[in-house]
């Protein structure tokens, strides 16, 4: 048996490997057969990605974390191209029995009947409106969101009842849909998160290898905020050694192309993100690898992560009360207004019921998934 090749990254790929999932029963252990062969310039075989229709049976999550901005929040897709090695979200893909690894970017699920479902929820005689956060555990506006328009016809619903939603995103297709979100920012009704990681476009490419470059998105902060839609800057993760050195920079920037409000998150490494982000480290930065873990785990109480609620966004210790420092510091120079608050500040008082609500949520096979019309 041949030893198992070294660990290499994929161009265009954020994950280096397909770590097993936590929950998958045969473990697996990789080798080199002499069966698998590298691409002429010696590149790993690329993976694909695959996207699959996925009929799902509802589209609101509710969660009830005090650090969290938002109560309710959508997701159009499961498994995100953007490949950030840093996703907190990776792990999900778990739960589907694949890989949070190169699986969860090259296996893509499309919640093709998510608009049908928004209207079924928003027309029950129960709901109460709150804003809806869109695209919190993979982006709604990855690349194949061009092809399938799913978050476009969230927004055509929501705009329609006159809902408030915010996004976030760190692709620019979101400059498509100015059209639906500037006349509901007119009515205080949408607001934007734009993540900006790092300035460095050879960084970008390895640590969110399919998003938008970092100009780019500095260029979409300032479309957004010139059609009157409200813009916020997310500078996360904060890792350090590796983006923390531009904390002030990459605010100075977004303030300059037109956010008004800023956050901030310390590098997160729940479940298998962590051994994910440490092959990414040994196969992008193996000189600063030890360095950075070391920070990190001071910024933990020793460990790689703490879930806890009070700590999990910002960490803890000398570090990370710099980090806060620093962070504050350049928004309050910036004249910036730190997005710390909830998203109470959108208006749900003009909330209207939907006029067309589908006798059923969504078909699989010809068989409806949702409730049956009485008369169909």
């Amino acid at each position: 048996m041949l030893p198992p090749r070294p660990l290499a990254a994929r161009k265009g790929r954020g994950a280096v490997s397909n770590l097993q999932g936590r929950y998958e029963v045969n473990g697996r252990e990789s080798f080199d057969d002499g069966w698998t062969h590298d691409d002429e310039d010696g590149e790993p075989a690329p993976f694909k990605t695959q996207v699959t229709d996925e009929f799902a049976k509802t589209i609101l999550s509710r969660n009830a974390s005090p650090d969290i901005p938002f109560n309710v929040s959508l997701n159009p897709y499961r498994g995100c191209e953007h490949g950030c090695i840093y996703c907190f979200a990776r792990p999900t893909h778990s739960y589907l029995g694949l890989s949070p690894g190169l699986d969860f970017e090259t296996r893509i699920f499309a919640k093709v009947n998510a608009p049908d479902l928004l209207r079924h929820a928003l027309s029950r005689p129960s709901y109460v409106p709150e804003p809806i956060a869109i695209g919190v555990n993979t982006d709604a506006y990855q690349p194949c969101e061009r092809d399938y328009k799913i978050t476009r016809r969230v927004l055509e619903v929501l705009s329609e009842c006159a809902h408030p939603a915010a996004l976030i995103t760190k692709n620019s297709l979101i400059e498509r849909d100015i059209d639906l979100l500037a006349p509901m920012a007119a009515r205080n009704q949408a607001i934007a998160a734009i993540t900006l990681t790092t300035l460095d476009p050879a960084i970008s490419r390895t640590l969110e290898p399919r998003a938008a470059a970092p100009a780019r998105r500095l260029r979409t902060i300032r479309t957004l905020a010139e059609a009157g839609i409200p813009v916020r800057v997310s500078v996360a993760p904060v890792i350090p050694f590796v983006t923390e050195p531009e904390l002030e920079r990459v605010l100075e920037a977004a303030r300059e192309a037109g956010a008004l409000s800023a956050h901030y998150v310390v590098l997160r490494l729940p479940w298998e993100v962590n051994p994910l982000f440490h092959e990414w480290l040994q196969a992008h930065f193996p000189d600063r690898a030890q360095r950075v873990m070391n920070r990190v785990r001071e910024m933990r109480g020793g460990k790689d992560y703490d879930s806890d609620f009070s700590q999990r966004m910002h960490g803890e210790g000398v570090w990370a009360d710099l980090i806060r420092q620093r962070f504050e510091k350049a928004v309050k120079r910036l004249g910036m207004n730190l997005s710390s608050g909830r998203f109470a500040e959108l208006d749900a008082s003009r909330f209207r019921r939907p006029l067309v609500v589908p006798a059923a949520a969504g078909k699989q096979n010809g068989n409806a998934t949702g409730q049956l019309d009485l008369f169909a």
